[in-house]
């Protein structure tokens, strides 16, 4: 376990915006990544995370645009958070593509939204084991911080002990 090579993935959460606000979302530059709905649930109640989604070699904002929120039952009541992979510097299309698709898996299956039943999976996989999300700014009702090794089953097969303090004379 010592040496695992752990991939860390920031998002800069903003928001938030309505529906009606996705034209701020649509900058080519930078408005890529993942983004929060929020809103009515008829068990869970108003105001509460619906479904976690990407946005990737698209915009957040013509992502969006593409799903049927305006269609629910109280669209004027969503509310959406943009969340951005932010780090050092921006890393090659493929890698932030591939930054992108993890913490949505990732974040999918820690806080499962009831919209994204079918992007559930009881157990994830090796590629996630490593990967170590840490959420900033308005990231609503998101963890702070989800590791890979807490939330995939890599460490379900390992022995280990609880510590015992044994004194020697």
């Amino acid at each position: 376990m010592q040496n695992r090579k752990v991939k860390l993935i920031q998002i800069d959460w903003e928001g938030p915006f309505t529906l009606n606000e996705l034209n701020l979302l649509t900058n080519d530059s930078h408005d890529y990544g993942i983004y929060q709905i929020y809103g009515k649930h008829i068990v869970y109640g108003k105001d509460v995370l619906l479904y976690i989604g990407k946005a990737d070699r698209q915009t957040i904002g013509k992502r969006i645009s593409q799903e049927n929120w305006w269609n629910t039952n109280d669209s004027n009541q969503l509310k959406i958070y943009a969340g951005r992979i932010a780090g050092e510097h921006t890393p090659e299309e493929d890698v932030w593509s591939k930054e992108i698709d993890f913490a949505e898996k990732l974040l999918i299956n820690v806080h499962k939204p009831a919209y994204n039943s079918k992007s559930l999976t009881s157990i994830l996989g090796v590629e996630l084991q490593d990967i170590h999300i840490l959420n900033w700014g308005d990231y609503r009702d998101l963890l702070p911080e989800i590791s890979g090794l807490r939330w995939t089953s890599i460490l379900n097969s390992k022995e280990y002990e609880i510590y015992r303090y044994s004194a020697t004379e």
